[in-house]
């Protein structure tokens, strides 16, 4: 690149932070179309519709049913947004919230009234019943002429589609019809075209898409084992209000300006290069957000947070390597081609890794756990696109103009090789006590209140109340006032508050209250505020995190590490690697969960996100380690001394471990010190992984491989010898 190319590269870089700066704060129209504003905000950031349905009948519903219906609501109120939560209230009521939509008059037009649905023969037979229905969409297929028509794809469970063949079998001869009913009305009267089997059909006859639509859900929700009807619905606002955003710019901004200042002090021109790819990254996933039409919540948050750790990761080890490059007497010019071609395996393999365990938990997650899955994944193309093109044109341009002299880039001091593995009996001590400690003091929990973790009432549910105060009070008014004197009545640090649009009804979700704390607060408001008794409504709520949720998460996780597992091991082709990789993230997971123990930290819907964020980040540390491992089996030889191989490798990664480390843990400790109370519960247990990530990828990765390898050598060579 000459001279005019760097110029133009960097004013096409600057131009470019500007106009994508200036979408991401006034956006592209009136309508503020690409702006940060115009992100679609969970409800824990935005609030949404608030539907509550009860079930049609005088028996009390069973368990089963309530669980099964509750189940299949989430997975259908998931096509608006991979956030909303359906929970179960009271013994007969089954709440839905959608957020970022306002309208609550049409959802409940699009999700439907669910209601009893039936399918008859000609003489009005039931041949069929909702619950044999496994799914209904609308769709597109070829009629007879070649066009296309919309058409409703049903497909049947195994009972279903048995009774559907014998339907058909009857009907068919004459191409009788089968009735559909809903609620006592006709809702299509499709005729028999042939006896089908396979449990797969199609309803013909549609005038549009949309009627198609209309059908498939009205068709979806009358298939749920309950009746319900509607019994309220209303527009929340944010769960967390106004003030947990504005203070999350806030500490975004706050970190993002110290690790700017941070990379520039620490490697000067390449600094600067990474920081302006860094604001490029900023916008760019601002932009992204809104065109990928993704919700953002807290967890997507800390799915942002990983991102721009391994975006400013994987600069650290581009700029390590140009040092080590120039220490060998290379030229500048040189040292930057080839700084980035080394650079390149270890930041492709600890990105795929951890887009491998995005995917999984994308196509495998449900609620949050999707969502997070989807701004990680974006966040990860992206850091490795401004990392190996955008960081590289601009650090290329910036010699081209003039920074061509060593003293701009740094050099790589030899350094003595410190001799980690020396002390691995004292690392694996250290960390078999925090873990095993950890195991204590959730018995210890156990023993004292029946809970081994401070779980939150998204995990174990609790009582919702709704109060209708006598003046309109915002949401920060109310966490200043009202909110600390039911953190004190019930016990809850963590009390969440929503309000319904337009009215001064207001909704405190705590921890299960007893009789005794119920009447306390009812005192309470009624003394202070003077709220109107009956005004004063508790109900017992369940988990909103559910137990498939749970289980959904936990089984991700596992698969996640398989794959993992197998692509490092073809990568490095040792198993051994991939092995150590798993254990030391298993490592890392237990850790954070010693700490959530013992200190108590409540145990909510970031809980997930933050387990999850710990894995990511725990493999990509692990990987960078082990590229150089690999690196320097090779340049070594077969006789090289183990050893001497892994404390080398450690030695010559310590200063990405660190200076990685260091800037993901201001950026999280910025949220801290800044954040709101529920935003503190998630960035502590994060820092913790931050920091536990760093000391089991310095201390025990490179430790836990170097046994494996001796010990599987070893037996192997001494049952080749008693063969002999």
């Amino acid at each position: 690149m000459n001279k005019k190319k760097g110029i133009i590269t960097l004013v096409v870089s600057v131009l470019a932070l500007i106009a994508f700066t200036y979408v991401c704060v006034f956006g592209l129209d009136s309508g503020k179309t690409g702006s940060a504003s115009n992100i679609k905000l969970g409800l824990d950031l935005a609030g949404g519709v608030s539907i509550t349905y009860e079930v049609v009948g005088e028996e009390e519903p069973s368990a089963e049913d309530m669980s099964d219906t509750i189940y299949k609501l989430q997975k259908r109120v998931e096509g608006y947004s991979t956030e909303a939560q359906v929970y179960q209230e009271g013994s007969n009521r089954i709440n839905i919230e959608i957020p970022g939509v306002s309208d609550a008059n049409a959802v409940l037009t699009e999700l439907g009234k669910p209601g009893s649905l039936t399918f008859y023969d000609k003489d009005f037979n039931a041949v069929l019943t909702g619950t044999d229905v496994a799914d209904a969409q609308a769709g597109y297929q070829q009629d007879s002429m070649g066009n296309q028509e919309a058409v409703v794809q049903l497909t049947f469970t195994k009972e279903g589609t048995e009774k559907f063949a014998e339907a058909t079998k009857a009907a068919y001869p004459n191409k009788d019809i089968i009735y559909i009913v809903y609620d006592d009305e006709i809702i299509s009267a499709p005729a028999v075209q042939s006896e089908i089997t396979d449990g797969v059909a199609s309803i013909t006859g549609m005038s549009s898409f949309e009627e198609a639509d209309i059908l498939a859900s009205t068709i979806r929700i009358g298939g749920l084992k309950l009746e319900l009807e509607e019994l309220r619905s209303n527009v929340v606002g944010a769960q967390l209000g106004s003030a947990a955003i504005e203070t999350s710019l806030k500490a975004g901004a706050i970190g993002l300006a110290i690790v700017i200042v941070f990379m520039i002090a620490v490697y000067w021109i390449p600094g600067v290069a990474s920081s302006l790819a860094l604001c490029l990254y900023t916008a760019m996933m601002v932009l992204l957000l809104n065109g990928f039409d993704l919700t953002l919540t807290l967890p997507g948050i800390a799915g942002i947070i990983l991102s721009i750790g391994m975006a400013v990761d994987a600069n650290v080890i581009i700029f390590a390597r140009i040092r080590e490059e120039i220490a060998t007497g290379k030229t500048v010019k040189s040292s930057i081609k080839i700084g980035f071609q080394k650079a390149f395996s270890a930041i492709f393999d600890g990105n795929i890794t951890t887009l491998i365990s995005a995917a999984v938990l994308g196509v495998m997650g449900t609620g949050t756990i999707k969502g997070f899955a989807q701004t990680l994944a974006l966040g990860i193309v992206l850091s490795m696109f401004t990392a190996l093109v955008v960081t590289r044109l601009i650090l290329n341009a910036l010699y081209a103009i003039g920074f061509t002299k060593e003293k701009y880039y740094g050099r790589t001091e030899d350094r003595t090789p410190v001799n980690f593995l020396s002390k691995k009996a004292i690392f694996f001590a250290i960390s078999g006590v925090i873990i095993i400690g950890g195991f204590v003091a959730m018995g210890i929990n156990k023993s004292s209140n029946g809970e081994i973790l401070n779980y939150s009432l998204e995990f174990k549910g609790g009582t919702s109340t709704n109060v209708t105060f006598n003046e309109d009070m915002t949401i920060e008014e109310l966490d200043a006032t009202v909110v600390p004197v039911i953190e004190e009545i019930s016990g809850d640090p963590n009390v969440q508050t929503q309000k319904v649009q337009g009215t001064n009804e207001v909704i405190f979700k705590t921890r299960s209250l007893t009789v005794e704390q119920r009447e306390e607060l009812n005192t309470m408001l009624m003394e202070d505020y003077g709220v109107d008794e009956e005004k004063i409504i508790a109900e017992t709520i369940s988990s909103t995190i559910s137990s498939e949720m749970r289980s959904g998460a936990v089984l991700a996780v596992l698969v996640s590490s398989v794959f993992m597992l197998i692509y490092i091991w073809f990568r490095f082709k040792d198993l051994r690697f991939g092995a150590s990789s798993v254990l030391a993230l298993l490592h890392d997971v237990l850790v954070v969960l010693a700490f959530y123990a013992v200190a108590k930290v409540s145990v909510g819907s970031t809980f997930i996100a933050c387990m999850l964020t710990i894995v990511g980040y725990s493999i990509n540390a692990t990987i960078v380690i082990f590229d150089r491992v690999r690196e320097n089996l090779e340049l070594m030889g077969s006789k090289a001394d183990l050893v001497d191989v892994v404390n080398k490798s450690i030695t010559q990664t310590l200063t990405r471990s660190i200076f990685t480390s260091l800037t993901t843990f201001i950026t999280v400790a910025a949220l801290y010190f800044l954040g709101v109370s529920s935003i503190k519960e998630f960035a502590l247990p994060l820092m913790v992984g931050i920091v536990c990530g760093a000391y089991s990828s310095v201390c025990l990765t490179g430790a836990m491989w170097y046994l494996m390898r001796t010990k599987i050598v070893k037996k192997s060579a001494d049952k080749g010898k008693k063969k002999a």
